[in-house]
């Protein structure tokens, strides 16, 4: 563990608010394990802590929504990422947010970038599962790339659950 401690403290990669649904239920967290991991076909994954009700809804879910947010989204962040809709929190209504053509998982209106992806599969990671995504729906292209949110602005937010 600590060879791998060693090696995570260097690096600071994008945060993601990741949100789904099943039914009249919603659920979105904030999310620091994601990656692509496929050019062709085009494929993301996903890694949902197994303490988080955003899990437990996605597992029943068919999409989940991935968001990039600017560096200035901390408040988007930390709405996402400290409080848990466990205790009845809704945390879509402080936010504006929109179902998307393909369905179920809601979209953030102010995310810099965001896509829908089909569940393909799920890996058991240990605390975490993986959810492999094919991508079916996207946001518009911004005219430039701006500063994205990363671990090292979120790392003093308290978390809503344990890992």
């Amino acid at each position: 563990m600590e060879e791998l401690d060693a090696f995570t403290r260097v690096l600071d990669y994008p945060m993601y608010v990741v949100t789904t649904a099943d039914g009249d239920e919603r659920a979105g967290c904030l999310v620091g394990f994601a990656s692509q991991c496929s050019i062709d076909p085009p494929r993301f994954m996903v890694w949902l802590s197994i303490a988080n009700r955003t899990y437990r809804i996605a597992r029943n879910a068919s999409h989940l929504a991935v968001h990039a947010l600017r560096n200035d989204q901390k408040r988007t962040a930390e709405l996402f990422g400290s409080r848990t809709g466990d205790d009845g929190f809704d945390k879509f209504e402080h936010v504006d947010w929109r179902r998307p053509a393909h369905g179920t998982a809601p979209v953030l209106q102010d995310a810099c970038a965001w896509f829908v992806g089909r569940i393909e599969g799920h890996v058991d990671g240990g605390d975490h599962v993986g959810f492999l995504l094919a991508p079916v729906e996207h946001g518009p292209p911004g005219p430039v790339r701006p500063p994205l949110l990363r671990f090292g602005d979120v790392q003093d937010l308290s978390p809503g659950h344990p890992a």
